[in-house]
């Protein structure tokens, strides 16, 4: 039985921007033929994450669960002045920080792939998209542990989804799309100047302030215009509301948030496409 032909591979200096259609085509090939490894890369990584820890898949509800303590305390000692929310704030604080959790994780996802892999990505050539897809499996299996037990947990606290429940993946798809957008617009900065990655928890901390995590959101002063043209804003005041069981906000803002972040991703997708031998090159350096 003879083996199918090995690819062939034929490299000029002419700029891939010179024929669009055919640089599209190639990354949605490489794509498509890149899913099983980014499926073997996954199951990898996820295997030696809870290898070796005592609480497995207690740690991703940990962040969250340590964030909702800091501001029950802070609220109710009065340090810090919350306004009325329409939920219950312990049930408002626990399933922000979750949600913003799992756009962090996907935000976080691709430079850290391409960081890992860095000796996978010197010596061997396979289709980069594989590790963009690698950090898709992985947020969203630790996603579906967090929304897995915030389900359980939320009837025992009076809380009951209903027929909004069925939104819950519309609503978690927007967080991933936009987080793996934002973080492979970063990442071939990222690779080349490791102060990016140093920077990421100070400004996703800032940005946490920005949106309605652990506020709800503003209706006066600079803070409501602010939070208003926050894109994250709807991602996280739906996802939170199709979770709870209350009504829908922000349509529109949550449809362009969207909308640009599926933009935002194709562009970056692009630009990682064209960047990624530059940066295999200086990797290998």
């Amino acid at each position: 039985m003879t083996s199918p032909p090995l690819p062939t591979h034929i490299y000029t200096p002419e700029s891939p921007l010179a024929h669009p259609a055919k640089l599209w085509g190639e990354m949605t090939k490489d794509l498509w033929d890149g899913r099983e490894l980014a499926w073997r890369l996954a199951v990898r990584d996820i295997s030696a994450q809870y290898r070796q820890s005592a609480l497995g898949v207690l740690w991703a509800l940990i962040s969250p669960l340590s964030t909702t303590a800091v501001w029950l305390f802070l609220s109710t000692s009065r340090l810090v002045k919350v306004t009325d929310t329409s939920l219950p704030y312990p049930v408002f604080v626990f399933t922000g920080t979750l949600l913003w959790s799992i756009l962090i994780d996907s935000f976080n996802a691709p430079l850290g792939q391409v960081n890992a892999n860095r000796p996978l990505l010197a010596k061997i050539n396979f289709p980069r998209e594989a590790l963009i897809l690698t950090g898709i499996y992985q947020t969203l299996f630790n996603a579906a542990i967090k929304i897995g037990i915030l389900l359980l947990v939320l009837p025992f606290m009076g809380i009951h989804p209903g027929w909004g429940g069925l939104l819950i993946p519309v609503g978690i798809f927007g967080l991933v799309l936009t987080g793996t957008a934002l973080g492979l617009a970063i990442t071939p900065l990222g690779v080349l100047y490791s102060d990016i990655g140093r920077g990421i928890p100070l400004i996703t901390q800032f940005l946490m302030y920005l949106s309605p995590v652990v506020f709800p959101l503003a209706t006066k002063g600079w803070t409501a215009q602010v939070m208003r043209l926050n894109p994250l804003t709807p991602l996280i005041i739906n996802a939170r509301s199709w979770f709870t069981g209350q009504p829908t906000q922000l349509l529109g803002e949550w449809l362009l948030a969207v909308g640009g972040s599926a933009v935002l991703l194709l562009l970056v997708w692009m630009v990682y496409r064209l960047a990624m031998p530059i940066l295999i090159e200086r990797m290998s350096a």
